[in-house]
């Protein structure tokens, strides 16, 4: 049903060449295929949510980085639908809130961790704290060293909590990147999401990318890895996230809980 484990491991981090793959690779995938197969492996991620509810033990967490218009937005939309709700916490992050600039730089990120049984999904995260933070004047330099500690052990500490993050980097290229933003500014559905900043980014795209290729080697550990995506096709890059996540709630192991229902048939009708 989902992807092999052959596809997906092409995927981890390669640290000598993060982003050194084709964005615009389809591993010889057939788009309406593709697209079948995610519909029929969506059922199965229900399941194992409600499981994952039912059970109240373990939390994956979603980690969805990459450069605008990667398909952030479009990965919570089309691989997520469906799923219950009240068992899911996406959240998008945004630059800090003055008031979250006064706190710790991972405070925010900590109040937001999923609950037992829930599945989590951080849209942008913690990771902007390497990155978007020096570029917006919100940390110099000279503090990354101990950001990148700071980030090493939340993550050891989500492990004692049993939250499990699957970090993805959704690659995309700079000519597609181009394309969808004609296509912003063509449609007013689209359009309203633009800023200046978008245009600011695509002019800086290889110097961004550069930027975060070396954020992807130095935080890519065997504990936590991350799975750079080709995002250049949107049905790739949503088969290749939903397969992932499939193969974690696979090692989950999840089973319906087995203990004694609080009451019995007869207390239900009153012969007790």
């Amino acid at each position: 049903m989902r992807l092999p484990d052959s596809l997906l491991d092409d995927c981890l981090c390669d640290p000598g060449a993060p982003l050194g793959r084709d964005p615009a690779r389809d591993y010889g995938l057939d788009k309406q295929q593709a697209q079948a197969q995610l519909a029929a492996l969506k059922d199965w991620l229900r399941e194992q949510q409600s499981m994952l509810m039912a059970n109240r033990r373990d939390a994956p967490l979603l980690v969805l980085q990459g450069p605008d218009c990667s398909g952030k937005n479009g990965v919570v939309r089309r691989v997520l639908a469906g799923l219950d709700p009240l068992g899911m916490s996406a959240i998008g992050f945004q630059a800090p809130s003055p008031d979250e600039r006064r706190q710790a730089f991972l405070q925010r990120y900590r109040e937001r961790l999923p609950a037992p049984g829930t599945l989590g999904v951080f849209n942008r995260s913690y990771y902007e704290a390497l990155v978007s933070d020096v570029r917006d004047g919100l940390c110099a330099a000279a503090e990354l060293p101990q950001r990148y500690a700071a980030i090493a052990e939340f993550e050891q500490q989500m492990a004692t909590r049993r939250i499990h993050p699957l970090k993805c980097y959704l690659q995309l290229s700079l000519a597609e990147q181009k394309q969808r933003l004609h296509s912003r500014l063509d449609h007013p559905e689209k359009r309203w999401k633009l800023t200046l900043g978008d245009l600011r980014d695509h002019r800086h795209f290889a110097e961004y990318q550069a930027q975060w290729a070396d954020v992807l080697r130095r935080t890519h550990r065997d504990a936590a890895p991350w799975y750079v995506i080709p995002a250049d096709h949107r049905w790739l890059r949503d088969l290749i996230v939903a397969s992932l996540l499939a193969r974690d709630f696979e090692r989950l192991a999840l089973s319906w809980p087995s203990g004694p229902a609080p009451f019995s048939h007869a207390d239900l009708d009153g012969t007790s």
